[in-house]
């Protein structure tokens, strides 16, 4: 059963991509922020929030936003998000759903971090299985989670309450951790995207580990679009956190005609539910019809390295993270998460060595596999269950919730999970496309057509799939990087200049400390000049990766007396970049004192 349509004034929070036209075209953050703290009192479903940010904290928020120029705003200035409780975020207690474990934090995850400098107004940390143990939702002492469509069924976990959040109209997008599926079980279970980046492409610094080796910070989001931004501004190398990777090269989008596998039909496991079944059938006609070819594979290789999930030693890693804490306190952890965690002393270090042997066996047995299709489709979840089911039998239930997504980082997979239709039942369902690491934004583009093939509305509050723009994925494997010191940089004026090229950002990041940075005479707006000067500084830059086939039109546009050269960058790599010619220095101003020049404009 549905929720009611809204009244106005309390309406449900639009798509990031809505919300980014109305700010562009006028809307406050301030009128936005009404909105939402409308919005949370009127949604009285229990088990969202763990600690929520204070109506005065939010409106000195966005009032900070609006007070800034329009040149100094982010690519998501104003937009409201939240976070699942096991992200820190200075000044808010980080709490992984145990009381008793609470603590508050110094520092905001990079994660978090980069939302906030990109303009993203925090509304709350939400509710979660506790330490990230679980995929229904219902192990947690901060309320009880339920489905945002039917309250007799679980919601999905262990990112609970930042789907329901999503799914309820408070917020645009949130972030969620993923283990296991706790980021793509709740999108399943919510009518919501759940795309599950590649290990390492986002930082899992300041995440509460659950297992520290696979941990990945997830997005939810209303399209595959949306999701696609967030990750834009999430994504980048992090050299404090020594399980980030470099970004891969990219992979081309599937093309017109394209292989998707499907496992073999005697490997297809719904629990008995038959609707459940026939929706995925839907689901692999649907991609056929987009010009893909179903090709039956055989799911055994997937199957065993998702019971070494948590039938194997990686369970050590989570005793690693908390075992302290339990040992001190077992009466402040649920029975059936503290039993699943001491569970990891039964193991050794040859346990370790003999698991890690053969997920090594496991991963070169499906190699071939990513030479004959694109991607592999699979249902999310293999069918919903109702809370009071997993309440009588919450390990064996929770482990048929992980039967298509246990695998996936253990296999070093990335994966986005779309909304396929509903269910007799009124219940949503949910199908994954995966892929070898470095897939991510092929994948939205192909989920994008999928899900608007088999979907019309999003979230649980029935806002129209069509009001929002598809998602295409423009790489195609040829790829120019430049580093931009000024107008290009996101959210600055001249930015439009490579995303309405396709360009994406890779990071931010400062250059060798050998630069002057100036504002130069006689350009309005005015305009850096980037000089290479070995008594100078580190200068803030911003890496974007261009289409091959978008960098003429750009070069084409750069004006005298700025120029492209290679650009030194702190950590001893170069990147071809803006550089200015030294004779334009007459009448400049050295604003290299000011380190980039987002704090000039700040400055002035």
């Amino acid at each position: 059963m549905t929720s009611p349509p809204a009244a106005p004034e309390e309406a449900p929070i639009p798509a990031l991509s809505t919300l980014r036209l109305a700010l562009s075209g006028g809307t406050t953050a301030q009128a936005l922020v009404e909105q939402v703290i409308a919005r949370r009192r009127a949604v009285t479903a229990d088990g969202i929030w763990i600690t929520e940010v204070p109506d005065a904290a939010l409106g000195a928020r966005a009032a900070a936003l609006d007070a800034l120029p329009p040149a100094a705003r982010g690519a998501l200035h104003g937009v409201p998000f939240a976070v699942k409780d096991n992200l820190d975020v200075a000044g808010l207690p980080t709490t992984a759903a145990c009381p008793e474990f609470a603590y508050v934090p110094a520092h905001t995850a990079p994660a978090v971090q980069r939302l906030l400098d990109a303009g993203a107004l925090l509304v709350g940390k939400t509710n979660m299985d506790q330490f990230a143990t679980g995929l229904s939702g219902t192990r947690t002492p901060f309320g009880a989670p339920a489905n945002a469509f039917d309250a007799l069924y679980i919601c999905g976990g262990s990112s609970s309450g930042s789907g329901l959040a999503l799914a309820h109209g408070l917020v645009s997008f949130a972030l969620g951790t993923d283990t296991a599926g706790s980021g793509r079980v709740p999108a399943a279970l919510g009518n919501l995207v759940g795309l599950k980046p590649s290990r390492g492409l986002v930082s899992s610094r300041g995440v509460l580990p659950a297992c520290r080796s696979l941990d990945c910070v997830s997005v939810f989001a209303l399209t595959c679009a949306d999701a696609a931004a967030v990750l834009d501004v999430i994504a980048g190398f992090d050299a404090e956190d020594p399980f980030a990777r470099a970004d891969r090269p990219l992979v081309p989008a599937p093309g017109a005609a394209f292989r998707f596998g499907v496992p073999q039909s005697d490997q297809l496991d719904f629990d008995g539910d038959a609707a459940g079944a026939a929706a995925f059938a839907r689901a692999v006609a649907a991609l056929e019809a987009l010009g893909g070819t179903a090709v039956a594979i055989d799911y055994t290789p997937f199957r065993e390295a998702a019971r070494l999930l948590y039938d194997g030693p990686w369970l050590t890693e989570r005793r690693l993270a908390v075992g302290d804490f339990l040992d001190r306190r077992p009466d402040a952890v649920l029975p059936v998460v503290r039993d699943i965690i001491l569970g990891a002393d039964r193991f050794t270090a040859g346990d370790a060595f003999a698991a890690d042997y053969r997920l090594r066996a496991l991963r070169r047995a499906v190699e071939p596999l990513w030479q004959d299709i694109d991607c592999l489709l699979t249902p999310t979840i293999p069918t919903a269950y109702t809370r009071a089911a997993v309440l009588a039998d919450p390990v064996a239930l929770n482990t048929r919730l992980g039967h298509y997504t246990n695998h996936m980082n253990l296999l070093d997979l990335c994966a986005v999970a779309v909304p396929a239709g509903f269910l007799p039942s009124g219940l949503p369902f949910g199908v994954t496309v995966q892929a070898p690491a470095g897939h991510d934004r092929a994948l939205l583009g192909l989920a994008d057509r999928l899900h608007r093939v088999l979907n019309t509305t999003t979230g649980a509050v029935g806002l129209p799939l069509a009001d929002t723009p598809p998602y295409t994925a423009t790489e195609d494997g040829a790829t120019f990087d430049i580093a931009v010191c000024g107008g290009h940089m996101q959210g600055l004026p001249l930015n439009h200049e490579l995303t309405n090229r396709g360009a994406r950002l890779l990071e931010r990041t400062r250059t060798a400390p050998a630069y002057r940075l100036y504002a130069l005479a006689g350009f309005n707006p005015p305009r850096p000049g980037l000089v290479r000067d070995a008594t100078g500084g580190a200068i803030e830059i911003e890496i974007w990766r261009l289409p091959l086939a978008e960098v003429g039109t750009f070069l084409a546009g750069v004006p005298a007396p700025l120029a492209i050269g290679t650009v030194q960058l702190d950590g001893h790599r170069a990147v071809k970049g803006f550089l200015c010619e030294p004779a334009a220095l007459a009448g400049a101003t050295d604003i290299t004192t000011h380190g980039g020049w987002r704090a000039w404009l700040a400055a002035r």
